[in-house]
């Protein structure tokens, strides 16, 4: 661990990063610092490869990648109100943009792209950049709080319903309508997250003592699990496995929870019958028959595992992943490290931590070690050798030599593939250049 900083109070260590956040499939690493940003590949447990660093955009807040691509989406506190959308590879700007107020989030997938402000979200088509609707006047979100399911075939948004209970409002980023509202927790929401898939909506308030997760699109829930009673927890983030087995939620204490998303009557024909099988379908016998208060009791779970910090009171994010063919839990902390646990995904227990990365200090910079384990994909265009990069003033009329559009033109949309557009190669989504936008008033209100 990093020492403390002198003007620092005792016991307590100051943030090396001002954010970080693992991209959509949980095979990168993106950090800020005060110095610029830096993106690491997760393809290994031993060794941390940073992918990319940038030091001319400095005090970011901000950094989003999306999946392996080489689209980044970058705002400083030196211009807050402003998005920079880049493609680090080439060096080059696609776009920036500019809102009414400060930048709090940004979520991103193959189809769309959110911008949160405290009182109104703006979604883009990503394959452009064009602003397809304007969510106005939402309850004040002064943290930004939203979730973008990653499947192509949806792009659900969920963002708060109130600023004084847990509702949560579901969007269709694609058909740009409201599907439902569902009255998550009687408290403030502090965390909401989608599964992979984009079938479940996982949620937990303030007090930070029980997580739900609710189907999608209908908002029914499924589970809901307890991380504890004796006190009262900021939850941090909030995870799904990529297999949507498992959800992950760590906050600012020194444990990670992993809930397992099984009912006490999952079990497969062929396998014997358990005592804990046989008490599990008594007990949802009995549901049937008792107050739903009791019986919503009685359907709750404990945590399948748990991975121990040796902090607490620090700002972290988790994630579950599999490197290396076998599942980690990863944690990733304000004070400028990574930690890699083992899970077992059949006992549960407490995760044993493996490794621990510097992300100030740790890894050369190796732009063709990106690579994705399952051998079933091909090379992702991260994994490439860099072209020579260009800048915009530096384009001649026409598009440019990197198959994209010179600033002030948009791609006319049968440029683009049909179907999902293939982020991982160049051919497919060129790094177009827009013009800068602002979006004072050019608006589509709900």
């Amino acid at each position: 661990m990093e020492a403390e900083a002198a003007d620092a109070p005792p016991g307590r260590v100051e943030a090396a990063l001002s954010c970080f956040s693992f991209n959509q499939d949980c095979t990168s690493l993106a950090i800020g610092t005060k110095a610029g940003y830096k993106l690491f590949s997760l393809s290994s447990v031993e060794q941390l490869d940073q992918v990319h660093g940038s030091n001319e955009i400095p005090d970011v807040y901000i950094v989003e990648r999306l999946f392996s691509s080489s689209l980044v989406v970058v705002v400083s506190h030196t211009k807050p109100r402003q998005m920079n959308v880049y493609h680090f590879k080439k060096g080059t700007e696609i776009c920036n943009y500019s809102y009414s107020s400060n930048i709090l989030s940004i979520r991103l997938n193959r189809q769309r792209l959110l911008v949160c402000l405290e009182e109104s979200i703006y979604i883009h088509n990503i394959k452009d950049m064009k602003l397809l609707k304007t969510l106005l006047d939402i309850p004040s979100n002064p943290t930004g709080l939203c979730a973008l399911s990653i499947n192509h075939s949806n792009s659900y948004l969920a963002y708060p319903g109130s600023q004084t209970t847990g509702e949560i409002v579901l969007y269709d980023g694609n058909s740009l309508k409201t599907v439902c509202t569902i009255a998550a927790h009687e408290g403030t929401l502090a965390a909401i997250t989608f599964n992979s898939s984009g079938s479940k909506l996982a949620s937990a308030s303030e007090k930070g003592t029980v997580i739900r997760v609710f189907s999608v699109p209908d908002g029914q829930k499924l589970y809901e699990f307890r991380r504890g009673m004796k006190r009262y927890v900021t939850i941090s983030s909030l995870v799904f496995s990529m297999d949507s087995q498992f959800l992950c939620a760590s906050s600012n204490t020194e444990t990670v929870h992993i809930f397992k998303l099984e009912h006490p009557t999952d079990s497969r024909p062929e396998e014997p019958s358990t005592w804990s099988g046989y008490m599990g379908k008594m007990f949802m016998a009995a549901t049937n028959y008792l107050p739903a208060q009791v019986s919503g009791m009685m359907n709750q779970d404990r945590a399948f595992a748990t991975g121990r910090l040796n902090f607490s009171g620090q700002k972290n994010i988790c994630t579950l992943s599999t490197i290396q063919k076998l599942p980690r839990l990863l944690v990733a902390s304000s004070d400028g490290h990574l930690y890699i646990y083992n899970l077992d995904p059949q006992d549960g227990g407490e995760c044993v931590l493996i490794k621990t990365h510097s992300l100030l200090s740790s890894g050369t910079t190796d732009e063709n070690k990106e690579n994705d384990l399952r051998p079933s994909v091909p090379p992702s265009y991260a994994a490439t050798v860099a072209r020579p990069s260009t800048s915009a003033a530096s384009t001649v009329p026409g598009y440019s030599e990197d198959g994209g559009a010179l600033r002030g033109e948009v791609i006319p949309e049968h440029e683009f593939a049909t179907g999902p557009v293939c982020l991982d190669d160049e051919n497919e989504f060129p790094p177009i250049i827009l013009c800068r936008g602002s979006q004072k008033g050019k608006t589509k209100q709900s």
